[in-house]
């Protein structure tokens, strides 16, 4: 049930009416009133999501100490406060503010093979929603945004600039190539846009930036962890990884019709080694992703089409944070 076996194929009509097909450019404003609570950049805790090897130098810009806090493991040990620590007898972390003005380049999928949902909204809906919260709270805090939205209509480029200036070229990317899917279409899809999408960030995100990766990852392949491995040489790198609940788990629905690339075919999905097959897939492309991004100290933020995109970002980002809170509290309490 795939094309060349990196994308689903489209769903049912039926499926496809039940799940947001369409994003609108008011829908992507509004978005603005609900992009708190969550933080995509290193502001001040080391030991947050996008703690790297790059921090230090990242926050070489206009320091100014704001606290003492525990240490936590993959800290930079560099900032340890050896007087606080023997004083207080537990490591002691100095914590500082910088000056806001970053570059962060959102990269997001609006493919063929995002146009598929069987719950919430289409994975296209989610990619473009998680853009839009991600450019409202980047830009709320100082920070210059851009991105480069693609699909088999094209690239588009926006260059990393304030506020006023990207959020609208940004967002009317984000609609029109989002607006242009369609179940019916007779084009095949073209794994190789993702490595050429990829391939243009370092012209538009050259060092210090966040790039963070809003896609399924079909199409991904050793090119991709060499160019994005290119990329965290000199930036931090951040991966959205949207997915369908119907692509790890295929419910069985007896026979169904489904559509790609114009043609339909008919699939029996009571079969036992299809749903193994199609779950296998889905989770060895998830496996790929995970392994690739522990090596290089990339987050993973699974995003799923069967929920809310703000509440599932303010939820997992919450999450990672929680975890090492916790474990600063068991390690102080041993």
């Amino acid at each position: 049930m795939a094309r060349n076996a990196q994308r689903p194929v489209h769903a049912p009509e039926a499926r496809t009416s039940d799940a947001r097909a369409y994003v609108s450019l008011d829908e992507l404003l509004r978005l603005n009133h609900r992009a708190k609570g969550f933080s995509f950049l290193p502001k001040q805790p080391v030991h947050s999501l996008l703690a790297g090897r790059h921090a230090s130098r990242l926050r070489g810009r206009g320091l100014e100490f704001e606290e003492l806090r525990h240490y936590y493991e993959g800290d930079d040990v560099r900032a340890i406060d050896w007087r606080a620590t023997a004083r207080l007898g537990e490591p002691q972390l100095r914590v500082y503010t910088e000056e806001r003005d970053r570059p962060v380049l959102l990269l997001v999928d609006q493919r063929l093979g995002m146009f598929f949902g069987s719950r919430h909204a289409m994975k296209s809906v989610v990619a473009a929603e998680a853009a839009a919260l991600a450019a409202w709270r980047v830009t709320s805090l100082g920070d210059r945004i851009g991105g480069i939205v693609f699909s088999e209509n094209g690239i588009d480029e926006i260059r990393p600039r304030a506020r006023q200036a990207a959020i609208g070229p940004l967002f009317e990317a984000l609609v029109r190539h989002n607006g242009a899917l369609k179940a019916g279409d007779p084009r095949p899809s073209d794994p190789a846009l993702l490595n050429a999408a990829v391939a243009k960030v370092p012209q538009l995100l050259p060092h210090d930036g966040l790039l963070t990766l809003i896609t399924d990852a079909a199409g991904a392949d050793a090119q991709t962890v060499r160019l994005v491995t290119e990329i965290t040489a000199h930036n931090d790198v951040l991966t959205v990884f949207v997915f369908d609940p119907l692509e790890a788990k295929l419910p069985d629905i007896g026979r169904i019709v489904a559509t790609d690339a114009g043609r339909q075919v008919e699939v029996d999905s009571s079969a036992r080694d299809l749903r193994q097959r199609f779950a296998a897939s889905f989770v060895d492309r998830r496996a790929a992703i995970d392994g690739f991004s522990r090596k290089r100290a990339i987050p993973v933020l699974p995003l799923s089409t069967a929920r809310d995109t703000a509440d599932q970002f303010r939820e997992l980002l919450g999450r990672r944070m929680a975890r090492k809170v916790a474990a600063g509290h068991q390690a102080r309490a041993g």
